[in-house]
């Protein structure tokens, strides 16, 4: 079986969006024979500390990165509603390679708070990466990220063109994310699936030559709480369960699998499950202490 770890993992610190328990989570990736797991929390880094010591204590290599909101420009406020402009996010996820690293990613953290916040999203640019890109790893992300985001809506030779960008910043530190969950057979009504996607993402990797990871976006520990997650979406949007029309999960599917559940749903590119061991032998062993 190829070997494996989680890198993109939401826990309560993506607040009012992850249900995971650290120390839960972490004691389940023991169990199952993880050697690390990546803390990817939702614009923050708050549960840094936290991570690093539950991950000690369970003998598992803690990665430490944020899931960032990317706009196009940070000081960019869309109050003026009037002018029909929309806040345009998009969800960035980048993991430290070492302590320099982490200082760095915690960086753009806090500019995102300072300069970037809109409403409740702390958002930073393309600019501040840039600036901060050194012993960064980079994915393309989930769904939610630009690139998937252009190939959803036909855009191929735009998202390639990003594609190019992020490659041309990260190198060999810029992976390609492939997830794969139930529910995305139709997203946002328009004819195209999760899949759909990952079959143009993987044709990119295969052009510009760069490797893929196997993820899966992790909010919750087990299956079975995707219940108590559904009742937490809606207290984030204030919304009633019974209402059809609002914000939810398309699955029960968004929970910390093992690596015999993540082996059956990616059997035919085994290379992305083993690429997210390559992740976490490039990074360092944090000492996080307060």
């Amino acid at each position: 079986m190829p070997d494996f770890c989680h890198l993109h993992c939401h826990t309560q610190f993506s607040l009012l969006d992850g249900a995971s328990d650290i120390t839960t989570m972490m004691e389940k990736a023991a169990s199952d024979g993880q050697k690390a797991v990546a803390l990817t929390d939702h614009g923050n880094m708050f549960g840094a500390f936290k991570f690093v010591r539950e991950a000690k204590k369970a003998g598992v290599k803690p990665i430490i990165g944020c899931e960032f909101y990317l706009v196009e420009d940070r000081h960019k406020k869309s109050f003026l509603k009037s002018k029909g402009e929309k806040d345009r996010r998009y969800h960035q996820l980048l993991l430290a390679k070492n302590e320099i690293v982490y200082q760095n990613i915690s960086k753009m953290c806090s500019i995102g708070f300072i300069e970037g916040l809109y409403s409740k999203f702390p958002r930073i640019d393309k600019e501040i990466i840039q600036k901060y890109s050194e012993g960064v790893i980079a994915t393309s992300c989930c769904l939610g990220a630009e690139i998937p985001q252009l190939i959803l809506h036909g855009k191929v030779e735009e998202a390639e063109k990003q594609l190019k960008w992020w490659v041309d910043i990260f190198g060999e530190d810029y992976y390609i994310e492939l997830q794969r969950h139930k529910g995305l057979e139709n997203i946002d009504g328009i004819g195209r699936s999760q899949e759909d996607i990952n079959q143009t993402l993987l044709q990119f990797a295969k052009k510009h030559n760069v490797k893929v990871i196997a993820t899966n976006d992790s909010h919750y520990v087990e299956e079975e709480d995707w219940q108590p997650h559904d009742i937490l979406l809606c207290v984030n949007t204030g919304s009633l369960l019974e209402e059809t029309k609002r914000f939810k999960f398309p699955s029960s599917d968004f929970f910390f699998k093992t690596k015999k559940e993540m082996e059956r749903a990616f059997s035919d590119v085994p290379e992305a499950l083993e690429n997210t061991i390559e992740i976490a032998d490039k990074v360092d062993l944090l000492k996080l202490e307060r």
